[in-house]
């Protein structure tokens, strides 16, 4: 492994209305997401990372049945095949997160890890699920009615350029996960995320950075852009980042356009900052029982 790896992050408007078909949602996205995809390749990126469940709209602003036609099998499902292909004949780490069906009605917000070339990995199940009501009326954050909790721990994945660990949108409030995967081993933490303006907005540069600075590893945030019909909830704001182990921003998108926020992972300053500040070493472990109890 060299000591730089160059990291993509696709953001990306959902084009579809959401009134229609999900496999219509899937054949836009999909399309659109594959063709970030070459860019991003050709930006030299070697680990590339998609939006949260990028082959769709952010459905959870509504409780219906319909968004269940868009579950798919983790690795075995179409979409894991075709970004597999991708990786290989780019030789890119892929990050892919999709709405995962792990037995009939038990269905996860998961994120499946892809080598370079194309080997399956692994996958991240989002943990922290919210129900929380945002936007207009009948608008909200209500993924109690889709996901399961992630059962799965905090997997680090070993892949051709880096070791890579994966937490979801709102596991990103929560530090204790973070930690988790700077103990095992972490040297790039990506957090794809689908979260609108008036809500939580000012913690969406605070949290993440400091989650990089007291775990000594670099963070790509990712977010989508632009307005979602016919829920029009908030305003997606983009702004996906790099952010480096000392709480510095190395690359940051646009707020509102189609983008592949390229930035560079080195990990010289990794090591820098943690010979620095030795946080795992000062760690007290013995006096966080408490923290563990309901």
């Amino acid at each position: 492994m060299t000591d730089k790896v160059t990291i993509g992050l696709i953001q990306a408007h959902h084009d579809v209305d959401g009134g229609e078909p999900v496999e219509k949602h899937k054949k836009s996205a999909i399309e659109k997401h594959v063709r970030l995809i070459h860019e991003a390749k050709k930006k030299g990126a070697q680990i590339v990372c998609l939006q949260e469940i990028f082959y769709g709209p952010y459905f959870c602003t509504e409780q219906t049945t319909k968004w269940y036609e868009a579950i798919e099998r983790i690795p075995d499902g179409p979409t894991t095949q075709m970004m597999q292909g991708l990786a290989k004949e780019l030789e890119i780490v892929l990050v892919v997160p999709m709405y995962e069906e792990d037995q009939p009605g038990i269905y996860y917000n998961t994120a499946a890890v892809i080598d370079a070339d194309g080997t399956y990995l692994g996958k991240y199940r989002k943990h922290h699920i919210p129900q929380v009501q945002a936007g207009p009326p009948g608008c909200g954050f209500w993924e109690k009615y889709y996901f399961r909790p992630g059962n799965l721990g905090y997997p680090v994945f070993n892949t051709q350029y880096a070791k890579v660990g994966v937490y979801i949108c709102y596991d990103r409030h929560f530090p204790e996960g973070a930690r988790m995967l700077g103990l095992a081993g972490a040297e790039i933490v990506l957090n794809p995320s689908a979260t609108v303006a008036g809500l939580s907005e000012y913690l969406w540069k605070l949290e993440q950075p400091a989650h990089a600075v007291a775990n000594g590893y670099y963070l790509g945030a990712i977010n989508r852009v632009g307005f979602e019909k016919p829920w029009n909830m908030g305003e997606f704001y983009g702004q996906s980042y790099l952010v480096d182990p000392r709480g510095q921003f190395v690359a940051m998108g646009s707020r509102d356009k189609d983008e592949v926020v390229i930035g560079e992972m080195d990990r010289n300053v990794i090591r820098e900052v943690r010979n620095t500040w030795q946080f795992f070493r000062d760690r007290r472990p013995d006096s966080y029982g408490a923290m563990v109890a309901q």
